[in-house]
């Protein structure tokens, strides 16, 4: 979907369907909507009459006017108006307009109450995830897409607000489109191998330096719990470490005073099959998606460097299968991870842990960051205490935390932060190593993070939980059925606050 800004009144623009907001409770129509109606005779009005259209959240109605489809999207009552709001509203009156076979869409900078930017942002995420299809491997495809939004700043007061807003917008919403490409993709068209040169490609597109690990190189760096899950898997592994540095230095900062580093680590599982600790076949159906946390981080990678943000970012993946095989580790085997700790296997299908403990050595003694935040498909656990609609967060760092809840609050992204609770880290012990990979099924998302806690050290630390929400089985306001890049838009709003 290409993406323009016009500098016209609504009712002047060309394009097959216009989207207009409307808020609830309301006696009159709001200005941009009069003149639509004005313009069109009074026919959008009786339409609203007749139906007795009550502009909920996300409650859509349709009028053909002025030779063409004339969208009204509800808003909701005006003091309830978030960014979530005018995302939703956009998706559906964006989605509305491509199902009645509108090729071209103008929509105005939906409700009032907030920011131009924030709104505007809102509205072309809305447009573009709400029309997000994934058609790669099907011979027929949807006859009716929208092939160019327009966003209408009708007296151009505002255009700098917007054009910044869309350009957010544009950037959020494709990485977001990205991750849900790789994560949408089969396993067996997806191994480590291929994510490596997804993000080879993209550091070339976006002028990215990148460091793809062969295995020999890991095993030099001492990532034996890495390598211990790779080890049932012909699937050669791959260690990828993706950076993004800004050119010169932040505005108004003295020279010599470094730019702050953030590491990101994405979960890269490209697919689990459980390991010899053999998952049902139910459970495995969709364990394609045990990447979701590389995609997120190479869709964010890419959005930064669009962005040109003034900070230096580091997206680390430890990309493997975990397969079952003669080589396969055993559970009660111990594997050595890079900063000399051992683990005690108590379960193989307790895998992306180990993976993230190597990447958090790594990120401690190769990249050194201020700030390190990891994104995983980690437990079955935390979708069983929050469901499939919230990802968990745990972190060391209060900081941290709350600048991550608050982005995501920003993003339309659920998050909640869960304790890591000291006494439970007795659960890890092991009789003859330093770890146990498992602890008893309680609290599991929480041993979970107080495993990675000890491979984060003293680096200000943060883990987004995202088995929930990063695949659903039913279409959402913002995604179709499948991946969703759950993740993506709290660490982008995050990174550029």
């Amino acid at each position: 979907m290409k993406v323009a800004i016009v500098t016209k009144k609504l009712e002047e623009v060309a394009a097959d369907a216009l989207v207009v907001g409307l808020h609830a409770e309301e006696k009159k129509l709001p200005e941009g909507l009069a003149r639509v109606d004005r313009a069109a005779g009074g026919q959008v009005k009786a339409a609203l009459d007749a139906e007795k259209f009550k502009a909920k959240a996300g409650q859509v109605t349709h009028v053909h006017a002025l030779g063409r489809r004339v969208v009204v999207a509800g808003l909701g009552p005006r003091a309830e108006t978030t960014a979530e709001v005018v995302r939703r509203a956009a998706a559906a009156g964006v989605r509305r307009a491509r199902d009645l076979g509108a090729v071209t869409v103008a929509c105005e900078v939906l409700g009032d109450r907030l920011p131009a930017r924030q709104r505007a942002q809102a509205v072309v995420e809305g447009a573009i995830l709400g029309t997000y299809a994934f058609e790669r491997y099907k011979k027929e495809k949807a006859d009716r897409v929208v092939e160019e939004l327009r966003v209408v700043e009708p007296d151009g007061r505002r255009g700098r607000e917007v054009a910044e807003g869309v350009r957010r917008g544009e950037a959020f919403a494709r990485a977001t489109a990205l991750a849900r490409d790789l994560i949408n993709a089969p396993a067996n068209e997806l191994k480590p191998a291929d994510l490596a040169r997804t993000a080879s490609q993209l550091a070339r597109d976006k002028r990215l330096s990148i460091h793809v690990y062969e295995r020999a190189e890991c095993m030099k760096l001492g990532m034996g719990a890495f390598l211990g899950v790779a080890a049932g898997s012909a699937a050669p592994p791959k260690f990828i470490h993706v950076t993004y540095s800004p050119a010169g230095r932040p505005s108004g900062a003295p020279a010599g005073r470094r730019r702050k580093r953030v590491a990101l680590i994405g979960k890269g599982i490209t697919f689990d099959s459980g390991g010899l600790d053999l998952k049902t076949s139910e459970g495995m159906l969709r364990m394609k998606y045990d990447m979701a946390g590389a995609a997120a981080v190479l869709g964010v990678l890419g959005a930064v460097a669009d962005l040109k943000l003034p900070i230096e970012v580091h997206g680390l993946i430890a990309a493997t299968e975990n397969m079952p095989s003669g080589t396969a580790t055993r559970p009660g085997d111990v594997l050595r991870a890079m900063n000399g700790t051992t683990i005690e296997i108590g379960n193989t299908d307790a895998e992306g842990r180990l993976t993230l403990a190597d990447a958090l050595c790594y990120a401690a003694a190769r990249v050194k960051p201020d700030e390190v935040v990891d994104l995983a498909t980690l437990t079955g656990a935390c979708v069983v205490a929050l469901g499939p609609l919230c990802a968990g967060l745990m972190a060391n760092d209060d900081a941290l935390a709350k600048r991550l809840l608050d982005a995501a609050d920003l993003a339309g992204e659920r998050l909640w932060r869960l304790p890591l609770i000291d006494e439970y880290r007795e659960h890890l012990k092991s009789d003859i190593a330093d770890l146990n990979n498992v602890g008893p099924r309680g609290g599991g998302a929480i041993t979970a993070g107080l495993f990675l806690k000890e491979f984060a050290g003293d680096m200000a630390w943060a883990h987004l939980d995202i088995a929930g929400p990063a695949f659903t089985e039913k279409e959402l306001p913002l995604a179709p059925k499948g991946a969703t890049g759950a993740a993506v838009r709290t660490i982008l709003t995050y990174l550029t606050s």
